[in-house]
């Protein structure tokens, strides 16, 4: 599925036909490629020209005489990724969105009726209506080198429009159709890998990526003689209604009815259990010609283009040639925060990455975590053995600082505290050499004032990670007052082989993601200690469908780092943050978490924790919560802007996207702001001003 914005032309998929001999003699084979000739960088979508390329080619092949089979694959490293719906974003008339969804299924299910065998050869990526295609083929076999295969429409606020969500669950049954449909999308538009798509009987055989073509048609041909079995059991249908029941129960307590593609496809599914492939395809037909036409598509292609485009040119970086190369890194800890960087670092620059702390015994601890960690990505098959022991070489451990006198790039992940984090600079700058980056994994701390005193403050830059580090893709680079273009270059050079997505952010008291939860947080707390119910409370954002609520976010993050952030916030804007005296006294007793699961699966409030709270007389409704928290979220994204925290409203939704899992049919928190009329309410005006892009609606 592709969001290209680059232009409103499209660029024309080509289905392109040719005939294979098959070996063993099992006949004659129309090879169908799908290619994208005016761009290899592109993939290979389908809008109105590219459906009509492989319309002609199935005609083409309709006249052809004494085939055995018919078989699509595509360009190098990828099969197709679906509609461009870019395109699709632009369109004001549902009849016409109806049209080009019924002229897609006409097209691709010609592949499902064939006189002959057909199979899709799944070379590389395969995305929406990629892999919708090839799921209207008979059988499919794909190369052990995709990138992966899904069907992420309900990510953007659609859904598989093009067979998918009929064809699927009657390929592989609801339990397991709903995993790629609904949950997938919504872990971060995950991917299935090939392993992964084989074990769920999505394709039927993987081969490696070198001679990928030649084995599928080898392949192709035992399955046309009839030397190669493929089995499939037939989908359970008598629990396939409790199934879609339970997955529906699941999706609800997480959206809360936020947004409608996710029922959309749950009731498409329910009735693909009974309905005719015309009835399922009218269906979809009709499902996607009403979310097209809603906002959420709309909100999610802005988020998407941020995603896909900002993030990959970050406003305001100096030029990458002045950046330095890094040959050698730093960690200075080894707690649970500087083991996982140890090991990102590791794995992405391949280089030596030296840990060092206090005693021999925490040193021994954050090794042993790098060497865990690989061994279970061994044993899921993510890393070859030799792969994982070259990268354990590559991780080592001391409690002397001298092992960084030849590091390029050293990063401190010691605890929050700018006393701390300035000592261990003031060591550090002893030892490294003059051109070495000193980078701080700090939050929420003052850059400048922890870079003070140095001899060469221009080469201190904040690099704030977001838990889990190999997983959250944000990566906030904030360039101190002093911070020169050299370091600045440098920093954004590592986190791109990090594969990090780099904002520029100023250094400001929590930079940017934590600024807006902590403020959002503090009213939610202030709320309750009130007097507002804990449940009401944790209950007021739940029409927004975020990932989590509010007192599940404070548990993640844990009591006493989020007293502590909100500490430091009270004192940067003492008018406007809060800190709660209830949340302190928690943090004081020593308790680790805000919430208990019951028997259920329902979270609560840990009694330990309500029985420390002493709460007010004056307690607001979810609507009031809710109004508070957006207003104040307002609020502080104008003063944001205002100081030049980053250079437009873009970088702040870009931010909140990935580094607060802002979903994307909201389209980044401002617009989502100007579109619920609290960025009026608040300061007066819209987020508009500051540059961002009209998202439409309706």
């Amino acid at each position: 599925m592709s969001t290209d914005t680059d232009t409103h032309d499209e660029v024309v998929t080509h289905a392109r036909v040719r005939v294979v001999d098959m070996p063993a003699q099992a006949g004659r084979l129309a090879l169908i490629t799908l290619d994208n000739d005016r761009d290899h960088t592109r993939p290979s979508t389908f809008g109105p020209g590219g459906l009509t390329s492989l319309n002609e080619a199935l005609d083409s092949v309709m006249q052809m005489r004494d085939l055995a089979a018919i078989a699509v694959t595509g360009k190098p490293f990828i099969f197709a990724v679906g509609a461009d719906l870019s395109a699709m974003g632009r369109v004001n008339d549902p009849a016409i969105i109806k049209q080009f969804a019924h002229f897609g299924h006409n097209v691709m299910r010609r592949l499902g009726e064939m006189s002959v065998p057909t199979f899709a050869f799944v070379n590389g990526a395969a995305m929406g209506g990629g892999t919708e295609l090839a799921l209207h083929c008979d059988y499919r076999t794909m190369s052990t080198g995709a990138a992966g295969m899904s069907l992420p429409e309900v990510f953007l606020g659609l859904v598989p429009g093009w067979g998918g969500a009929f064809l699927l669950p009657n390929l592989i049954g609801p339990a397991d159709a709903l995993q790629v449909i609904i949950a997938n999308p919504m872990q971060q538009n995950k991917q299935l890998r090939p392993k992964d798509a084989l074990k769920l009987r999505v394709v039927d055989a993987l081969f490696e990526p070198a001679e990928f073509l030649e084995e599928s048609i080898r392949w192709a041909a035992g399955v046309v003689s009839g030397t190669i079995a493929v089995a499939r059991p037939e989908p359970d249908r008598e629990s396939w209604d409790a199934i879609v029941d339970i997955a529906h129960g699941m999706v609800d307590s997480r959206l809360h009815g936020a947004t409608p593609a996710p029922y959309r496809a749950l009731d498409l599914v329910r009735a693909a259990r009974t309905a005719t492939r015309d009835e399922g395809f009218a269906a979809e037909d009709d499902a996607l010609t009403d979310l097209v036409m809603g906002e959420d598509l709309r909100a999610s292609l802005y988020a998407f283009d941020l995603v896909q485009r900002r993030a990959k040119k970050p406003a305001g970086v100096p030029d990458k040639s002045l950046a330095r190369r890094v040959s050698k890194v730093g960690i200075v800890g080894a707690g649970l925060m500087a083991s996982q960087l140890a090991l990102l670092f590791a794995k992405r620059l391949e280089v030596p990455v030296v840990m060092t702390d206090l005693d021999a015994e925490r040193v021994a601890s954050g090794l042993a975590y790098v060497r865990e960690d690989l061994a279970g990505q061994v044993a899921k098959g993510r890393l070859t053995q030799d792969k994982a022991n070259r990268l354990a070489a590559l991780v080592t451990g001391d409690t002397d600082k001298d092992d960084f006198a030849d590091a390029d790039f050293v990063i401190e992940a010691v605890f929050e505290n700018l006393d701390v984090k300035r000592k261990v600079f003031a060591e550090l700058e002893g030892i490294v050499p003059e051109t070495c980056v000193l980078a701080t994994n700090t939050s929420s701390l003052s850059i400048t004032a922890m870079a003070a005193g140095l001899q060469h403050p221009e080469r201190v830059v904040g690099f704030h990670f977001f838990n889990p580090v190999a997983l959250m893709p944000l990566l906030e680079i904030a360039r101190a007052e002093r911070t020169d273009d050299a370091t600045l270059a440098t920093a954004f050079a590592v986190g791109r082989q990090l594969k990090k997505s780099c904002v520029l952010v100023k250094d400001a008291p929590a930079f940017v993601v934590n600024r807006l939860l902590t403020r959002f947080l503090g009213e939610v707390t202030r709320a309750v200690d009130e007097g507002t119910p804990f449940e009401v409370a944790d209950r007021a954002l739940e029409p927004l469908g975020l990932p989590m609520s509010p007192f599940s976010l404070l548990e993640l993050v844990g009591p006493a780092v989020a007293f502590h952030v909100s500490e430091t916030m009270v004192a940067a804007y003492p008018e406007r943050f809060y800190a709660s005296e209830n949340m302190r006294k928690v943090v004081d007793a020593g308790l680790k978490s805000i919430l208990v699961t019951g028997a259920d699966g329902a979270a609560s409030v840990d009694p330990q924790v309500a029985a420390l709270y002493v709460l007010g007389d004056a307690p607001l409704t979810e609507d009031q919560v809710r109004e508070r928290a957006l207003l104040a979220l307002a609020d502080e994204v104008r003063r944001m802007l205002d100081e030049g925290v980053v250079a437009a409203a873009q970088d702040i939704d870009l931010c909140m996207i990935l580094g607060a899992g802002w979903p994307f049919w909201l389209g980044g928190i401002t617009p989502y702001l100007d579109r619920s009329g609290a960025s009026e309410r608040s300061t007066g005006q819209r987020f508009l001003a500051h540059g961002v892009a009209s998202v439409p609606v309706g």
